[in-house]
């Protein structure tokens, strides 16, 4: 079967998506898969790429560059010139080149609904969750409502518009805000994930809370009583200028090109006009707003939760039943932005959270239920808090999780014995398996999905070779050894196996499920220590689903 592996896109989330991108290349199956690589650009045009164009540190990185100097995302080139290098490929076309499609994009456009719709119009499969589940999956907003009918939970939240918010008198609705969630409270763009459009009003700084709602809305006010340094911006040199600029670019913490100029209506795609047009404002004087042009129209306020955060994965079996798979809890949170969760080593994570089996076992069947509720299918994870009255507290389902190596979902797929590879396949034959529950396409679908079952049972009948691989007691061989593993996991050709040599007279065959640890004084830590009730639990709950894969 030909996948076509979709990444990019025009979210804020696409670095993310491009990381991803990678992954399901690298670990995607090949002896039942053949990927091929769509990448999705900033005006939403697929394009037929090589491996070689995710073998760059960034997709900025990737991406054809202009003679000026900045670094920027493909909307701020002319079109020609990403015409020139990669060529685009329509949706009617789709199906001469691939049979399914992996979606590993993320945000608006191709996590809501959208990018799933227009692949159900061609009658292309893909991975995830259905246009139901998608829609509820991107509205932190309607989540909160739904939720709360689902399961009953209490969080205390308040919304605005954009246009409501520019009539207020801002303290007076600081002031009230406050009164109703208290502090700090959690500013949020309702559409985005990754963190991204995330901030927390800690004081009753006025400044700072006007700070938060602009970076949600992904606006920019330029005055003299501002909360913008581009205030400052006469002030500046021309290298400050310059760094301004650059900044601008940036997807996950700036509001990014193309900007709009709301006063006026003109629109900014490249950083070099945006420096020019400023110099021109700044000497009028005029007071002016910039806004990006995927800007949000309402902002989320939720009060702050104290207690345990965690993210829980759920996947299904064939007869849609959800089960949860062993939550992780995420500890030393110094922020909850993009940055403290994808570019600092600040934050810790653990499997499962550090509490009781009960609560273990509560934030499970939260999730599940919820999962369930909303209309979601394939998989998900799931996020919330367990307060310190034992209380669970979930937001922010994700229908298209992070695809990085060492993404939470992984993690916890390798807790029921499922390796990256496995992974990526329970994945693609589960979303197979419920695109036909649609009614669309179904006899095509039913061969498929009965072409892809067929090789698995030939593989069950008649194991592939076993490979061991060994490593001593360094973490440089443990990381490789970790890295061969997943490479021969994905040839589709052997069975790997990971054998840790500790001395002449002890080795320990390591299970799947310690493939995460990062170091060997964890791996031995964990060697040491009886596994916990939860984890066999659910490997025990999920091995009929397991059983086909492994």
């Amino acid at each position: 079967m030909k996948i076509g592996i979709f990444f990019g896109g025009p979210a804020r989330e696409r670095e993310v998506s491009y990381a991803g991108g990678r992954t399901a290349l690298a670990n995607l199956d090949k002896g039942l898969f053949e990927p091929v690589l769509v990448f999705v650009d900033g005006r939403g045009r697929f394009r037929l790429v090589e491996p070689e164009f995710l073998m760059h540190p960034s997709l900025r990185d990737a991406l054809p560059q202009d003679k000026s100097g900045f670094s920027v995302y493909d909307e701020s080139l002319d079109q020609d010139v990403l015409e020139a290098a990669l060529p685009e490929i329509r949706p009617e076309q789709f199906r001469d080149h691939f049979d399914m499609a992996f979606l590993a994009m993320h945000g608006p456009d191709c996590e809501d609904g959208a990018i799933q719709g227009l692949l159900e119009w061609y009658k292309m499969p893909y991975t995830g969750p259905g246009l139901v589940g998608s829609a509820v999956g991107i509205n932190k907003i309607l989540q909160n409502e739904l939720i709360a009918l689902a399961n009953g939970q209490q969080k205390k939240t308040a919304t605005i518009s954009r246009d409501a918010y520019e009539q207020a008198d801002k303290a007076q609705f600081f002031q009230s805000l406050t009164e109703h969630l208290g502090l700090p409270i959690v500013v949020k763009a309702p559409h985005q994930g990754s963190s991204i459009g995330v901030a927390i009003v800690r004081e009753a700084d006025l400044a700072q809370f006007c700070r938060a709602v602009e970076q949600c809305f992904f606006t920019m006010s330029i005055r003299p009583n501002g909360w913008s340094k581009l205030g400052e911006w006469s002030d500046l040199s021309a290298d400050e200028k310059r760094e301004m600029a650059q900044t601008m670019v940036s997807l996950d913490s700036a509001i990014s090109f193309p900007v709009v100029i709301e006063q006026t209506g003109e629109v900014i795609h490249h950083p070099n006009d945006f420096i020019e047009k400023l110099d021109a404002l700044a000497s009028s004087g005029s007071s002016i707003t910039l806004a990006s042009l995927n800007a949000e129209d309402e902002v989320l306020f939720e009060e702050f939760i104290s207690g345990q955060e965690f993210s829980c994965g759920v996947i299904q079996d064939d007869d849609q039943m959800a089960i949860a798979l062993p939550p992780t809890e995420i500890y030393n949170v110094t922020s909850f932005d993009f940055e403290s969760k994808y570019k600092l080593n600040t934050t810790k994570k653990r499997i499962p959270v550090e509490t009781t089996l009960e609560n273990n076992r509560k934030i499970q069947l939260a999730v599940a239920e919820v999962f369930t509720r909303l209309g979601i299918n394939v998989y998900a994870r799931i996020d919330g808090f367990l307060t310190p009255d034992g209380r669970v507290l979930l937001h922010d389902p994700n229908t298209i999780p992070g695809m990085s190596p060492s993404s939470l979902i992984f993690k916890q797929m390798a807790e029921i014995g499922l390796n990256l590879s496995n992974s990526l396949t329970y994945l693609i034959r589960q979303s197979l398996r419920e695109r036909i529950r649609s009614g669309k396409d179904t006899f095509h679908l039913k061969r498929l999905l009965a072409d892809l079952d067929a090789q698995l049972a030939n593989r069950k009948a008649n194991p592939l070779p076993e490979r061991v691989i060994s490593f001593g007691s360094s973490d440089e061989e443990f990381l490789a050894a970790k890295q061969q593993y997943n490479e021969l996991a994905a040839s589709g050709v052997v069975r790997p196996s990971l054998m840790y040599i500790k001395g002449k007279a002890e080795s320990h065959e390591i299970p799947v499920y310690l493939l995460f640890k990062d170091t060997i004084a964890e791996l031995e830590i964990a060697l040491s220590q009886p596994r916990h009730s939860l984890l066999i639990e659910t490997a025990e709950q999920t091995a009929h689903i397991t059983a086909r894969y492994i």
